[in-house]
């Protein structure tokens, strides 16, 4: 069983893999352009599993910020797989071991919970393993060879492919904001107030750090309170968004 469930998430894996392997290797050009050498860039990504921190923590480290705006921000940025660990944990086979499921909660990321969370009925943790087995090498190895890359290759080229991390982000957005009022207005809110901290004077004197967690914790709790997610339903449908017109 153990040995099925583990082939099934390799398989399931393949395609997460490798989409994190093209977009590691952005990751890996921007954290050598920045003066981080190969071992430490593979090692960041090794330990850490997080685009969107990855991406915001080496702007900090680059800017030179305290580890308490660090912290801080790792904490907004990354509290979304503390609730997904939560969730998948009530997923897994009941006796499946608490260090199965710190294991599992250290490899979640949007894509693993995703697949993870599709599966029907109560889930191995060995799943979870076969697909970790392939994303974790994806994202590791995408950021070596970006790394060496960014160390060989011509400035204008890694300048081009360096955006490749950043169009990732707005692939991930465009889809939700098109079909969801709620996630549109708080794009929307975030690219505004984002702007804000660029051109107003004082604005422009808040760290890079804490203008990160001030721009998630408004434009999101702007979100919340404007359309709010109603208490799910019988029978374990989903609440819906209840957004004011």
């Amino acid at each position: 069983m153990n040995r099925q469930s583990f082939l099934k998430g390799l398989r399931d894996g393949i395609p997460i893999g490798l989409g994190y392997l093209a977009v590691a290797f952005s990751f890996g050009m921007l954290a050598s352009a920045g003066g981080l050498s190969v071992g430490q860039a593979t090692l960041l990504s090794l330990l850490n599993l997080t685009s969107a921190g990855q991406a915001a923590g080496l702007n900090l480290m680059i800017a030179g910020s305290s580890y308490l705006e660090m912290a801080l921000t790792q904490l907004t940025i990354n509290l979304r797989y503390c609730l997904m660990s939560f969730s998948i944990s009530q997923k897994l086979e009941r006796e499946a071991a608490p260090w199965h499921r710190y294991l599992v909660a250290f490899g979640i990321t949007d894509e693993i919970f995703g697949v993870t969370a599709a599966q029907k009925g109560k889930v191995s943790p060995w799943y979870s393993y076969g697909v970790m087995a392939v994303a974790i090498p994806g994202w590791t190895l995408g950021t070596a060879l970006g790394a060496i890359s960014g160390n060989l290759l011509p400035a204008f080229i890694t300048s081009a492919l360096g955006i490749a991390l950043y169009g990732m982000f707005v692939a991930v957005i465009i889809p939700p904001a098109k079909e969801n009022r709620a996630v549109l207005a708080v794009v929307l809110a975030a690219m505004a107030l984002s702007t804000l901290f660029q051109v107003v004077p004082v604005l422009k004197q808040v760290s890079t750090g804490f203008m990160i967690i001030i721009v998630t914790v408004v434009t999101a709790g702007i979100g919340a309170a404007v359309c709010p997610v109603t208490d799910r339903k019988e029978d374990g449908e989903k609440g819906e968004q209840n957004c004011e017109s």
